[in-house]
């Protein structure tokens, strides 16, 4: 099986009560970017201002080239508290994701996640979403396509 062109993984928080700032406190990490609900934001930089239509805090990989979504997942866990209770405590209140985007760029690539990294999410409670996509024809890259690890609000 080939390996798979790039991925991207986002640890996301989700709710309308979310204070950016009490999470970053309790995973003892910085996001990538972070927004209470309505507030005003611009996200992506090229929009104009919207409001905020939930809470976002949201610590992302960037994409990478072949199969690094193992390594993405486990970097940003890795970097952030590794105490159950505060994870069970935030997966209770907030909707709780790891949200990676896998593109591939021709038939039947895979890749697979090790079992420390599966380890590290479900002692946290984490969901896993896969978004996969599969460069169009005539395409030799995928600049022009969304990363789906970045929707928020309108």
């Amino acid at each position: 099986m080939a390996e798979i062109a790039q991925s991207s993984a986002s640890l996301r928080f989700f709710g309308d009560d979310l204070d950016p700032a009490e999470l970053t406190r309790l995973l003892a990490g910085q996001p990538t970017y972070a927004v209470r609900k309505g507030d005003i934001h611009t996200h992506p930089p090229n929009q104009p201002p919207r409001i905020a239509l939930n809470g976002l805090w949201r610590l992302s990989s960037g994409c990478d080239k072949g199969d690094q979504l193992d390594h993405q997942i486990a970097s940003i866990l890795k970097t952030l508290t590794s105490d159950v209770a505060v994870w069970a405590d935030l997966v209770r209140r907030f909707k709780v994701d790891m949200f990676c985007g896998v593109w591939l760029d021709q038939v039947n690539q895979g890749l697979g996640l090790t079992p420390s990294t599966l380890k590290l999410l479900g002692e946290r409670g984490i969901k896993l979403d896969l978004d996969i996509y599969r460069r169009p024809r005539g395409h030799s890259d995928f600049r022009n396509q969304i990363d789906p690890a970045h929707p928020l609000a309108k």
